[in-house]
Order: C-alpha cells, then structure tokens, then sequence
C-alpha cells in the first residue's frame, strides 16, 4: 500500500468500533455514531485486522490501538504513532520518515480523529442497504456539507444486535471509492507503551529521515 494512502486508512479505521449493549428502541444515525464513539473510548486496547478493498487491488493489515496510541502494519509500511510522534517505515526502501503530526494533520491520521469528524461538517442519516447480504445491518451514512472536505461521503455499516461495525466505505472529493472490511477485532487487549514507538535495535540498517 502507497503511503500517501496511509492517512485516509488510519481515518477510516477509527470508524470500527465495538460491540455495544442492544436497544429495543431503534437509534436514529447520530445516536448510532456516539454510542459507538463512547464504545472507542473505553474498549482498552484493540488488535483490528482488516481488508482495504480499493481500485488499485487489495491489501490486508492489522491495527492495534490503546487511547491516541496506535501501531499499523500494512503490506509494505509499518507506522507507529505514541501521542506525539510518529514513525513511519517502508520496507521497500528501508527508511524511516520521522515526524510531529500537527493538530491539524491529526485530523488525517489519528484514528481517534473521527470522533469529532461526525459532529461538524457532516449530515448523517440511516440508509437502507442496498445488497442483501447487508440488510441485518445498520447502514449510517455522513455526507459531507462542503465540497472542499477531503471525505464526501462516508458508509458505515454496524450490526442491529450487538452494534458491531462490518465494513466502511468512503468516497474521497476527486478520487475513487475505497471499502474496509473488518474480519476480526479484540478488545480489553494489554499493551505495553513501547508498543507504539519505533524500535531502531529492530531495524539496524534503516535510515531515519527527521522531518521535523
């Protein structure tokens, strides 16, 4: 996976969250996304494996996050993040690029980001799934309220009985149509802080470019 494309998966990541008590009553979109968003902030740690299903072919990954921190392994590029720096290395050329996201990049790359996404600059409804296989789900749909936003559109799918998120498709201002598909995730997981920073004794030969 290119690294370009890094940022917008971490975003959609953030999306995927866990399973929740079941209502009688059913939620409308908003009560959907911060019951899951309440879920986000107390799930612990989480190991996520996921499919991203793109134009340019398919490719696989894990996440594991623990509050702003989190580790990603792609085909490829390996990114940790540990609330304040972050490192990112390509397998293919054997460096590390080495940075201090700003507020605003956060936006782009934090996978908590999206806790706030939904809240400002989005209309959201509940969909009615268009493909069988998707009818047990809850299809929440965010559209966003200007043109200039990175993300236009964005598809969340979750589970009717236990608010489970299945699959998330986005449809980026000018580009093409990405889904993510969740095919297993835990929570309440321990992990140690070091988990989320950049080991060099690990990867002797890695040139680390400081873009600080």
């Amino acid at each position: 996976m290119k690294l370009w494309n890094i940022n917008k998966l971490l975003l959609c990541l953030g999306l995927f969250v866990f399973a929740l008590p079941v209502r009688s009553q059913q939620p409308d979109a908003k009560e959907v996304l911060d019951r899951t968003a309440q879920a986000f902030s107390n799930a612990g740690g989480v190991r996520i494996s996921f499919t991203v299903q793109a134009p340019e072919g398919s490719s696989a990954g894990v996440i594991r996050l623990k509050g702003d921190k989190f580790l990603l392994e792609t085909e490829g590029v390996t990114t940790w993040f540990d609330g304040h720096t972050q490192w990112s290395y390509l397998a293919s050329s054997d460096e590390v690029n080495l940075s201090e996201p700003t507020a605003e990049e956060l936006q782009g790359i934090n996978p908590y980001a999206w806790l706030s996404l939904y809240k400002q600059g989005y209309s959201l409804k509940l969909g009615k799934a268009d493909n069988p296989r998707l009818s047990s789900l809850y299809k929440v749909v965010m559209t966003a309220t200007g043109r200039k936003q990175d993300l236009q559109c964005v598809i969340l799918y979750v589970t009717k009985d236990t608010y489970r998120p299945e699959r998330v498709s986005m449809a980026q201002r000018g580009g093409d149509a990405v889904v993510i598909i969740i095919n297993d995730y835990h929570t309440g997981e321990e992990y140690p802080d070091t988990l989320f920073t950049f080991d060099k004794k690990a990867y002797p030969t890695a040139e680390v470019i400081d873009l600080r």
